[in-house]
């Protein structure tokens, strides 16, 4: 049993395989419920100390490997942390090639819509990593079925090592129209963006859908590798006035004067014109690829790229840069759920490999 007060912790790290029971997780930032706590690790939480302060960190014990093939979840948490709702935390592979960390705050909203999700398995020798970022407009629902289902389709998906991409592009349309039937007996009509990047060897897949957005840093440089699917992009807004739709001004630009995005997954009465097709963009991991940043609108909204880039190289450890990013957006006055995902590339770590993933027989 453990007891903790303000003054002695900052940081909490849980590691799995040892720790079984788990008090004094108090108030402050946010408040861990016991099934919070059960659901993310399987360790029982028992009530003791109150009232300290302290920023919650769960960090995955790297000593426990899965099968080969396993999908296995690196703190693949729900986007909604008891009362304060802010959650933060990360997790460093075994080999030492790859580290990332997580931060994600409610902010302003009276309630969180953002998820996301981490995973890494081995699929016919290969490491892969997959990480999302979920923003649900309207409701949680959507945002919630994309964390439990995107990615598990994805990896089962016969074409996901020898061309990646097309089982990317076919595994959200599936998932949407999963989705879409899952919830065709209910009134809800909620929908979700999708960012997400698939690492397959030293191969990157970042693929988007709605306002959340992917940037790499390169040599100090922020790269976009996602173009946010707004209804004024003239792309966009020529593809849904093509089926019949219109785009109209009501505070920003909006589908049918509802929506302020023009692609998401969901939104059944707008589906003809609001579409789930995802945006594909390849980078390939090299020496000067230092980090990515997935993160909601929540950021993006008052983070431009550049800062986010100059933001997180300021951090030796991607948790402290993701904590950062969603603390400074939060001072720059963000009235959004802000959720944002740093992963980090470990270049002396790497394996030479420059045949992409999708060229492989």
């Amino acid at each position: 049993m453990l007891c903790s007060c303000a003054s002695s912790v900052r940081n909490f790290i849980v590691r799995t395989t040892n720790l079984k029971d788990l008090s004094c997780v108090g108030s402050g930032h946010f408040k861990v419920t016991a099934r919070d706590l059960y659901a993310r690790t399987g360790v029982s939480y028992h009530s003791g100390c109150h009232g300290f302060r302290a920023i919650y960190t769960m960090m995955v014990d790297s000593g426990a490997s899965a099968e080969p093939g396993a999908v296995v979840n690196m703190l693949s948490e729900k986007d909604r942390v008891g009362d304060g709702g802010y959650a933060s935390g990360g997790w460093k592979s075994e080999d030492g090639k790859l580290s990332y960390g997580f931060s994600s705050f409610r902010g302003k909203r009276a309630s969180m819509e953002d998820f996301f999700d981490v995973k890494t398995t081995i699929i016919d020798g290969k490491p892969v990593s997959l990480f999302g970022i979920f923003d649900g407009h309207g409701g949680s629902r959507a945002a919630e079925y994309l964390k439990e289902h995107l990615f598990e389709n994805l990896t089962k998906h016969p074409l996901f090592l020898n061309d990646t991409k097309l089982a990317i592009s076919e595994t959200y349309q599936k998932t949407d129209a999963d989705f879409l039937e899952a919830e065709r007996y209910t009134f809800r009509d909620d929908g979700s963006t999708a960012s997400t990047a698939v690492l397959v060897g030293n191969h990157l897949y970042v693929a988007n859908v709605g306002d959340s957005r992917a940037v790499v840093s390169v040599a100090g440089k922020a790269i976009p590798l996602s173009d946010d699917h707004k209804p004024n992009r003239s792309d966009e807004r020529k593809r849904i006035e093509n089926a019949g739709g219109v785009v109209m001004w009501a505070g920003t630009w909006r589908v049918g004067g509802v929506l302020a995005m023009s692609r998401a997954f969901g939104n059944r009465l707008l589906k003809q014109y609001v579409v789930a097709d995802p945006e594909i963009q390849e980078q390939e991991v090299d020496e000067e690829l230092e980090f990515l940043v997935l993160a909601s609108d929540g950021l993006w909204d008052v983070v431009p790229n550049e800062d986010a880039v100059s933001l997180a190289r300021l951090e030796e450890e991607p948790e402290a840069a993701a904590r950062k990013l969603t603390e400074t957006a939060y001072s720059r006055g963000s009235a959004d759920n802000i959720t944002c995902i740093v992963v980090r590339f470990h270049h002396d770590k790497m394996d030479v490999d420059s045949t992409p993933a999708d060229d492989q027989n």
